[in-house]
């Protein structure tokens, strides 16, 4: 499938990262081939995409760890390809890169793995006990501050690696996976936390294979599939595109009996803009899904079309497009 257009902001607005034809090689095989994107501060992003798709390829460039083969990225204004020192010092300072793997030293305690990480960006000593108490208590591991790390849960040990990845105070959080292997709750501890580092102003992007882990997360989105880029952007803007003011709308309705479906089935079909009918879950005396073309106010006219019709209504609401219904709607369907 050929890519989307992509999103571009308006030249107001604060661009944390931008990339243009960024591309990388192992020999004959293209991992990352001409991805061009724009993310801006404070946007949680979700890099979506099967595995081997070019995720974790694609952060390492942003992150200075993997050069690229092709292209150029910024990040906070400083070029990912200019090796000067003092230049690598201040990107790598505007980054905080948490990969799929995480480094744990078992043998630490909570404070002393973050300590030890304080040392290592030179954070005055002064500050660091501060620092890490607030650390902790964001993460919510205050109480195991003297915990040696290798008695915590899956959940907490992502955690502390989150506050590892936060203690310079980053603009930029590079989250590979980083709800691999967590329980539903630790999901959703992970989530919450994520959510508040956006209000507090960071540019977080976060790839996942598991679309389901980004779903309630995400103000943006870029759709990865075999290296190529296929759309990047607000989620909303994507929809926008996709649908084409195409809408999905739900109606229940009062029980009504089985020999009055077709009926039924008939004026929901004649209502404006309604290009499709079905019933839900086997229950077409309840609910049925409409797709419908048109935009709000056409919603409105096809509300009280249906009422002048005495359908017996109890709900009409439009349904919302999750990122796996775009995933496939992108990617034609495609499976890793």
């Amino acid at each position: 499938m050929e890519p989307l257009e992509q999103t571009s902001p308006s030249q107001t607005k604060d661009i944390t990262v931008q990339a243009a034809h960024l591309s990388k090689s192992f020999g004959a095989f293209e991992a990352v081939k001409d991805v061009t994107l724009e993310i801006e501060a404070g946007a949680i992003y979700g890099f979506i995409g099967p595995n081997g798709a070019g995720k974790t390829t694609t952060m390492r460039m942003l992150a200075t760890l993997l050069e690229p083969s092709g292209g150029e990225a910024w990040i906070c204004g400083l070029s990912i390809n200019d090796h000067r020192q003092d230049n690598l010092t201040a990107l790598r300072a505007c980054i905080g890169y948490m990969p799929d793997f995480i480094g744990i030293y078992d043998k630490m305690t909570s404070r002393e793995y973050l300590e030890f990480f304080a040392a290592a960006y030179f954070i005055e000593p002064k500050r660091r006990g501060g620092l890490i108490n607030d650390l902790l208590e964001l993460v919510d591991l205050s109480d195991k501050k003297d915990s040696y790390i290798e008695g915590l849960s899956r959940g907490m040990t992502q955690r502390l690696a989150l506050a590892r990845t936060l203690i310079h105070d980053p603009r930029l959080l590079l989250l590979d996976e980083p709800a691999s292997g967590l329980d539903p709750r630790a999901r959703v501890e992970l989530r919450e936390l994520l959510k508040e580092l956006s209000r507090m102003g960071k540019t977080i992007i976060i790839s996942s294979h598991i679309l389901t882990e980004l779903t309630e997360m995400c103000s943006h989105v870029g759709i990865i599939e075999r290296g190529t880029l296929l759309a990047s952007g607000k989620v909303s803007d994507i929809l926008g595109k996709l649908n084409q003011h195409l809408r999905v709308v739900k109606l229940r309705i009062r029980p009504i009996k089985t020999e009055k479906t077709e009926i039924l089935r008939n004026i929901l079909l004649s209502g404006p803009g309604v290009k499709a009918v079905r019933p839900l879950e086997n229950q077409p005396q309840t609910d049925w899904e409409l797709q419908v073309e048109g935009n709000e106010a056409e919603l409105n006219n096809l509300l009280c079309y249906f009422v002048g019709k005495n359908v017996p209504l109890f709900g009409f609401s439009e349904q919302p497009t999750n990122l796996e219904e775009i995933f496939l709607e992108i990617t034609g369907g495609y499976v890793s």
